[in-house]
């Protein structure tokens, strides 16, 4: 049985303002029962010889280092831009604000 309920999805849905339908609410359900089953098993294993990793490949950085070189002038940048304000590029406001 899981330990997360219908109305828990719900719940969670409404304070993330998200109009879930009643299939979708139910299917959520099962779905993330699921995600705290396996956690609650993962929670259970000895895990003390396990050395901690951030990722099971041992990956190196393959980036170049961050050097510090001469750049373009600010000013001579904002001067091309349609807009500048206080040193810095002005663009219309994200997601309707003011």
């Amino acid at each position: 049985m899981s330990k997360l309920s219908r109305d828990d999805v719900a719940h969670v849905a409404r304070l993330a303002m998200l109009d879930l339908s009643e299939a979708e609410i139910d299917t959520f359900t099962a779905q993330l029962g699921d995600v705290l089953e396996t956690a609650d098993a993962m929670a259970e294993l000895d895990l003390a010889s396990v050395e901690p990793t951030h990722h099971p490949l041992g990956l190196v950085n393959v980036v170049r280092p961050d050097d510090v070189r001469p750049s373009l002038d600010r000013d001579e940048v904002l001067s091309q831009a349609p807009e500048a304000e206080d040193g810095r590029f002005r663009v219309p406001p994200a997601l309707g604000e003011e």
